[in-house]
């Protein structure tokens, strides 16, 4: 390690890496250029917005019995969103980066080999793409710039800088191909992870994160529309793209002083079966609902979607549509084959069919969201379906996302959310028996829906986890076994 002193406040300054050239003066902010035993004032850099994520300078872990320290960020904002960049020294002196994007990880370090490679100006997401003799979907194709640094970093950024980068993903492996330099990228490779699968230390608890979340400095005013004056609530540091109720206005609230974005084009009110802020308790973790859209398919059908969201669990969807209700989740497994139009694909070994091919657009959007959305926002979507389980990619000019979802009844969402529930619960039918062990059936989907919402516990701490999972399994199965054989009796 070696320790300067600022040259703008005289602060220690501490390099952990001998690969870091820059580091900021934690104090005053300055850049702080390393030169051999000198340094060199290059100028102040914005501070990062603390957001939602549990990760800070000296988080500690593991990867594949390697202990690494976070020892710097950048933080980076293209059209549609934000995310972290987080710099990791592992003991051996190697390097790495932790992408964290809304509650998604990824960590690649820098492939040393030549490849064949694309320009950056003629890939297309859900496109496939060879890279290392091996195919790989583009996720996301992004420009975007840096707002914000902490601790040190291998190469000299600031305000203005820019990053042109496209992610590339192949099951859990992941690629992301940096054209920031320059019409020959640099190569990063890597997997996609989870905090637990890391090991992870000293990250910041959920207290921690709800006092500091959308501080600059510790100063944050409290948010009224800017074009309407109506309040609005929100998770700030996390959900800075805001519809406002009332005028649905477009907010950018990722700074001090909230920004419109767009002037809100009058629409008609939809009526919400779940009001924004309710709460439930889903196995044994606090969910929000935040924000909700509705979508159109390009015959018409509408559909709503609340976007829930987690302090530990991060985001997910709740859909309605006049079928019923589903609860869905983004992926960070993608299939290992991927081609538009493929007849199936497989996830978790589990093969799932061709359903749907349709475009879907924003009709009417309001309260909170990770990124910024707006009313004729358009998508692709292609749906798979495997017995009552479904899988979705959508698609759009910079992004891929695929997604899976499983039936939730009406009467658990009732029980989860209570009277902020408005949803219709379908009541039997007094002309027929029942006889389709439909209690069964619905308390298999919500094991299901509660499985995925707990996946990453389950995985990285089985033996802990499995007994709470199966105790929480029968609750729900045994009664619903009774109830079916005394309807049958």
């Amino acid at each position: 390690m070696q320790i300067v002193s600022c040259p703008s406040c005289g602060a220690e300054v501490k390099f952990r890496s001998h690969a870091s050239v820059m580091a900021v003066c934690e104090y005053c902010s300055t850049r702080v250029l390393k030169e051999g035993d000198a340094v060199k004032d290059l100028g102040k850099i914005s501070s990062v917005l603390e957001d939602y994520s549990p990760i800070q300078i000296g988080t500690a872990g593991v990867l594949g019995g390697r202990p690494f320290t976070v020892v710097g960020r950048i933080q980076l904002r293209y059209s549609a969103g934000m995310w972290n960049e987080w710099y990791l020294l592992f003991d051996d002196g190697k390097t790495s980066w932790l992408g964290d994007s809304s509650g998604m990880y990824t960590i690649t370090a820098e492939y040393a080999g030549e490849a064949q490679l694309p320009a950056f100006e003629q890939l297309l997401p859900g496109r496939n793409y060879p890279i290392n003799d091996s195919p790989y979907t583009a996720a996301e194709i992004r420009v975007a710039d840096c707002v914000g640094g902490q601790g040190e970093l291998p190469f000299k950024v600031g305000d203005g800088y820019q990053a042109r980068v496209a992610d590339f993903r192949r099951g859990v492996e992941f690629i992301t191909l940096d054209y920031s330099d320059g019409p020959q990228p640099v190569i990063y490779t890597g997997l996609s992870v989870t905090l637990e699968s890391l090991q992870c230390q000293l990250l910041r608890d959920d207290d921690t994160i709800q006092r500091a979340a959308g501080r600059y400095r510790g100063k944050l005013d409290a948010l009224d529309c800017p074009s309407c004056g109506s309040p609005i609530k929100y998770l700030p540091g996390i959900t800075a793209n805001l519809v406002c109720p009332a005028c649905a206005t477009q907010i950018d609230a990722a700074s001090p002083k909230a920004q419109v974005v767009a002037v809100g084009e009058r629409v008609a009110a939809v009526p919400l079966s779940l009001e924004l802020g309710a709460t439930a308790k889903i196995n044994n973790q606090d969910f929000t609902i935040i924000g909700m859209m509705r979508r159109a398919d390009d015959e018409g059908a509408q559909w709503n979607e609340y976007l829930m969201y987690g302090p530990r669990a991060g985001f997910s969807w709740l859909v309605e549509t006049d079928d019923g209700w589903s609860g869905a989740n983004v992926l960070s497994e993608w299939p290992q084959w991927y081609a538009p139009g493929s007849a199936s694909v497989t996830v978790d070994k589990v093969k799932f069919e061709r359903l749907y091919d349709y475009g879907a657009q924003v009709t009417y959007a309001v309260g909170a969201f990770n990124w910024r959305v707006a009313v004729g926002d358009r998508t692709r979507v292609e749906e798979f379906q495997a017995g009552q389980l479904r899988l979705a990619s959508e698609t759009t000019r910079e992004e891929m996302t695929w997604s899976r979802s499983a039936p939730v009844s009406a009467d658990q969402l009732k029980l989860w959310f209570g009277e902020a529930f408005k949803g219709r619960v379908k009541a039997p039918s007094r002309g027929q028996p029942l006889v389709n062990n439909r209690y069964r059936s619905t308390a298999k989907y919500i094991i299901w829906f509660m499985l995925a919402l707990n996946a990453i516990p389950l995985l990285t701490n089985f033996s802990g986890t499995w007994f709470l999972s199966a105790i929480g399994a029968l609750a729900l199965y045994l009664p619903a076994t009774f109830l079916d054989n005394l309807d049958k009796s």
